[in-house]
C-alpha cells in the first residue's frame, strides 16, 4: 500500500466526552493534495478542508478533524488502498462527515502544460481510458466507503479548471477533459447516494486570483475558500456556514524540514502539538494534486 509521506493537520478539537459527542461530527477528509492543503508553492497550509473544520467548530458542530488520510498525488486507486488500510479502519468507523478529492491526478498527468507559452497538448484517447478507469474506481471506493464508514455522509468535491495561462482556442479540449471527470464524479457520487459539490463555476468567477502560480495547478487559501464554502452550504443547506474573507485565519506556510523540526521539538518537549502530525516515507514527495 502507498502510505502517507505527510499531513499537516490544522486540527480544532479532539473527541469530546460525555453524550456530546454524539451531537458533534467526527470528520474525517480523504483524497488528494487538494484535501490535504498544498500551496501553489509545494508547502502545506490550512486548505478547504480545515476550513470546513473550523467552521463546524465554530458553530459548535465538531467534535473530532484528521485529514492523516490525504496524500499529495493520490490517484483514485491509491485512496482505494487507504481506505483498505488497517491505519485507516479506526477513523472511518467513527466518521459522521467524510469530503474526498480524488480524480484529477488520473487525468492531469496526461496534459502537457506549458504556461510560458500558453499551450495545452494531450491525447483524447488516453483521456477517454482515463476517465473511464475513474468512473470504475470511483464506484469501487465510494462502495468501500460505504462499508468502512456506515455512519458517515459523504461528500465528494468536482475540480475546477487548474491552467490559467492557456489560450482560450487552446484549453476547450482540456476544459471539456475536466467537465467530463466532473459529470463522472458526479454520477458515481449519486449513484451511491452521497453528495456531489461542484465548484467549477463559482472557482472560474476569479480563477486567476486563485491560481497565482501559473506553473502550478493548486490554489491559494482564496481559493480554498471556495471550495469550503461550497461544501458548507451544501451541508447546511444555507449561507450559514460559510467561512468570510475577514474570519480567516493568517496564512501559516510549512515546507516538509519545517514540520520535521516542529515534530522533533514537539518529541524533545513532550508537549502536545495538536496542529501538526507528520507521518514520513522513504518516498520522494510528488507534485500533483
Amino acid at each position: 500500500m502507498r502510505k502517507i509521506i505527510y499531513s499537516l493537520i490544522f486540527c480544532i478539537a479532539l473527541f469530546p466526552t460525555g453524550a456530546l459527542a454524539d451531537e458533534r461530527e467526527v470528520y474525517i477528509a480523504l483524497g488528494d493534495s487538494l484535501a490535504a492543503g498544498q500551496t501553489p508553492y509545494s508547502q502545506i497550509d490550512a486548505g478547504y478542508t480545515d476550513y470546513i473544520a473550523l467552521q463546524l467548530e465554530r458553530n459548535g458542530k465538531l467534535g473530532h478533524f484528521s485529514k492523516e488520510l490525504t496524500f499529495p498525488g493520490y490517484r483514485v486507486g491509491n485512496v482505494i488502498e487507504t481506505v483498505q488500510s488497517e491505519e485507516a479502519a479506526p477513523l472511518l468507523s467513527e466518521a459522521t462527515l467524510i469530503t474526498l478529492s480524488a480524480g484529477a491526478n488520473n487525468l492531469l498527468p496526461l496534459i502537457t502544460h506549458n504556461p510560458q507559452q500558453g499551450t495545452i497538448a494531450f491525447n483524447q484517447l488516453n483521456a477517454n481510458f482515463s476517465l473511464n478507469e475513474v468512473r470504475t474506481q470511483m464506484g469501487e471506493l465510494l462502495s468501500l466507503i460505504n462499508e468502512k464508514a456506515p455512519k458517515a455522509t459523504v461528500y465528494v468535491l468536482g475540480y475546477y479548471f487548474p491552467y490559467v495561462s492557456v489560450h482560450n482556442e487552446q484549453a476547450e479540449g482540456a476544459v471539456e477533459a475536466v467537465q467530463l471527470l466532473n459529470t463522472i464524479l458526479k454520477q458515481e457520487t449519486e449513484r451511491a447516494g452521497y453528495i456531489f459539490v461542484d465548484v467549477y463555476e463559482p472557482f472560474e468567477q476569479q480563477r486567476a486570483t486563485y491560481l497565482p502560480n501559473v506553473a502550478d495547478v493548486h490554489p491559494n487559501q482564496l481559493g480554498y475558500r471556495i471550495m469550503a464554502n461550497e461544501m458548507l452550504k451544501s451541508y447546511a443547506g444555507n449561507e450559514g456556514l460559510i467561512l468570510p474573507i475577514d474570519a480567516m485565519p493568517a496564512p501559516n506556510p510549512k515546507t516538509l524540514e519545517e514540520i520535521l523540526q516542529l515534530q522533533r521539538e514537539s518529541a524533545v518537549e513532550e508537549v502536545p502539538q495538536p496542529h501538526i502530525v507528520l507521518h514520513t516515507l522513504d518516498q520522494p514527495r510528488p507534485i500533483l494534486v
